[in-house]
């Protein structure tokens, strides 16, 4: 007699992915909150709870956690705040624009919110820590690769290689919604490989970013002609991706997928090795008092 559990257990599994993307796409009409990093919300919640905390330290906190730095730049770059139509992707600016007091209130509520979902990433908690560390490697790069090889603002580099896998955290807390999906580890991966960046566009959309901010994540993971020297924000993150490993993670996916392009190898970007590896640090250590 044919064993059908196997069948069945497949059919659960279609039907799931076919909900999740169903599902995201609801979303995306409405305000959407999902965790990133558990660490990252604390660090905020202690920093927007202290009096004393200055603009650049609550700056400093904000920058490790994508979806709040979103949020309050949406608020910056609202009709309310932007009378002269001038949008900002720096987040000092935005704080400087609405105010420390409403500041507070958006990233507090944003963390808190975060903070009350981190639970559901239990399931994908190492998969959400690596693309986390790959996301504030690739804002380190970004922002030192603009610094030191372009005119381009480091700030909005710094900006666009926070978010650039913001699809990714939203795709995983999507996933861990469905049984068969946390189950299923590796399904949920090339989900994420397959949709994370058209997902991770429409969201930016959706919570208000620049469009250069947008227009500069845009096919990040897709490969392209070596940049040697990069002119646009599109390439700065690029190449940001690549150092933090980006095409690495897309090799291990894909059996057959080339060989990566390797700027972390050329010359131009190893020279900045040591700087990236810094930046990164400095990055990081806006977590050491949440831990």
């Amino acid at each position: 007699m044919e064993d059908t559990r196997v069948d069945k257990k497949d059919e659960a599994l279609k039907a799931q992915r076919f909900k999740m993307l169903e599902d995201i796409a609801h979303d995306l009409s409405g305000d959407v909150s999902f965790p990133t990093c558990f660490d990252a919300a604390l660090q905020i919640r202690q920093i927007m709870r202290d009096p004393n905390a200055t603009l650049q330290q609550i700056a400093k906190a904000v920058r490790m956690e994508p979806l709040v730095a979103v949020k309050l730049l949406r608020v910056a770059n609202s009709a309310a705040y932007n009378a002269g139509g001038r949008q900002i992707a720096d987040v000092e600016a935005a704080l400087n624009r609405i105010g420390i007091n409403l500041a507070r209130s958006v990233a507090l509520a944003v963390a808190m919110d975060q903070l009350l979902r981190s639970k559901d990433l239990v399931s994908f908690a190492e998969m959400s820590r690596n693309l986390w560390l790959h996301t504030v490697k690739t804002a380190a790069a970004a922002r030192v690769v603009a610094r030191r090889l372009t005119r381009l603002n480091c700030e909005d580099a710094l900006l666009a290689g926070l978010v650039h896998d913001i699809g990714a955290f939203y795709m995983l807390y999507r996933a861990a919604q469905y049984d068969e999906l946390r189950s299923r580890p590796d399904t949920v991966r090339y989900l994420i490989v397959q949709w994370h960046e058209s997902i991770g566009e429409s969201l930016l959309a959706a919570l208000g970013l620049p469009e250069q901010i947008i227009e500069a994540v845009r096919d990040h993971d897709q490969p392209r002609a070596p940049v040697e020297h990069p002119h646009s924000l599109s390439d700065v993150v690029y190449v940001a991706n690549i150092i933090a490993g980006g095409v690495d993670e897309w090799q291990k996916l894909h059996d057959d997928a080339e060989e990566p392009i390797g700027e972390y190898h050329s010359p131009t970007y190893l020279e900045l090795r040591e700087e990236i590896e810094a930046e990164y640090a400095e990055l990081q250590s806006a977590l050491a008092g949440a831990r």
